[in-house]
């Protein structure tokens, strides 16, 4: 390096070669800075490719970050925006943590260089919304967690690029309500947490409701969803809200609401779900009420069980009947035969009669 800047500087070399010959050293410096060197608030370990910058006090995402890189720590910092050029030099980042910062803002493009990672941390910050396309670039994207911010909502195409997702974390919000659409492209979901949002469990919950029952009933993990309006629910996990509670929602038309139903009222009929959702008098195909409960079934079941009894009932009184004949009519031909014998024991023989004589009599007994 050194001979090539005595090269560079020669005075008999044109100036115009000198100058070239500065910028292309200079590039090249500057190239192998950020490729080897490590920013001067962080600790590299090139061995492991991992470059620790937390708990340094940075207001902002440092410059020069190795681009070998893997793993990036930036929690614990005052860094307020992520801007689209934070990433740009880090293709083979798997995980980065950004969780305990300040940030509130995102940039769209803020991850569209890193399609290798695997695991993004966003706990603990005061984000209150998130573009659409801000994660379309994570398609290797396994673990995410939002919790505690202040998120309204979650980005409508979240699940259309993070489809091999297994985590998602977004307790500690300010979320109402999350699409059952959004929660169905989450093919490879197995835990999903949830806790401490106001959640409005109105007709429109019941597609969440079927949703989570279906994810609890392939071996998935939740944690509690604790409705805060309407007032009648409020405290009350979602999912033990009896199905009857939402009676008087519109009707259902949704296929996947049907089945589902059909599902947990064969299944698991006391905690059976039905919903949908009517606003601004539109009403939407996945808010739909359930239709009220047919009593004619209950009735024949009743009648069943009346009819049921009342042969039972004939049959035991028949029982008793047939008992009680004969017990009374082998007590009276026990007594019968025991007279018989007595008078036989007392008189003679010949007073008897015959045998002839005393068969009208044992008819008329019998």
């Amino acid at each position: 390096m050194f001979f090539s800047l005595q090269k560079i500087w020669h005075p008999r070399r044109p100036h115009s070669t000198m100058r070239g010959g500065l910028i292309f050293t200079i590039t090249f410096m500057v190239a192998l800075h950020v490729a080897w060197g490590c920013p001067e608030s962080c600790l590299c370990q090139t061995s492991s490719k991992i470059v620790d910058c937390s708990s340094r006090g940075l207001l902002e995402i440092p410059s020069y970050i190795p681009s070998q890189t893997q793993i990036l720590y930036l929690q614990g910092n005052q860094i307020r925006i992520i801007n689209h050029t934070a990433f740009t030099n880090l293709p083979g980042l798997k995980i980065l943590d950004l969780s305990n910062n300040s940030i509130s803002i995102v940039s769209p493009n803020a991850f569209h260089s890193l399609r290798s990672l695997q695991i993004l941390n966003f706990t603990n910050n005061i984000i209150l919304y998130l573009e659409n396309q801000v994660f379309v670039s994570l398609m290797d994207l396994k673990e995410l967690d939002l919790s505690l911010n202040r998120l309204f909502a979650l980005p409508e195409s979240l699940g259309n690029s993070t489809r091999n997702l297994t985590f998602l974390g977004v307790k500690q919000n300010q979320l109402q309500r999350i699409d059952r659409s959004l929660l169905e492209s989450f093919m490879n979901l197995k835990v999903l947490l949830v806790q401490g949002n106001p959640w409005h469990c109105n007709c429109h919950a019941i597609g969440l409701k079927l949703w989570l029952e279906n994810f609890l009933y392939k071996g998935g993990t939740i944690d509690e969803l604790i409705c805060s309006t309407p007032e009648n629910r409020k405290g009350n996990d979602l999912l033990a809200i009896p199905f009857e509670m939402y009676k008087g929602c519109p009707p259902i038309s949704s296929p996947y609401l049907m089945a589902n139903i059909h599902h947990h009222n064969a299944e698991h009929r006391s905690n059976g779900r039905h919903h949908l959702d009517q606003a601004d008098g539109i009403v939407h195909p996945e808010c739909e009420p359930k239709p009220k409960p047919r009593p004619v079934s209950l009735r024949h079941a009743i009648a069943t069980v009346v009819i049921t009894g009342v042969v039972c009932g004939i049959v035991c009184l028949m029982m008793l009947a047939a008992a009680v004949y004969g017990c009374a009519y082998a007590a009276i031909m026990a007594r019968y035969h025991r007279e018989l014998k007595e008078v036989e024991h007392l008189a003679p023989a010949g007073e008897h009669g015959s045998a002839e004589e005393r068969e009208p009599l044992d008819r008329s007994l019998a």
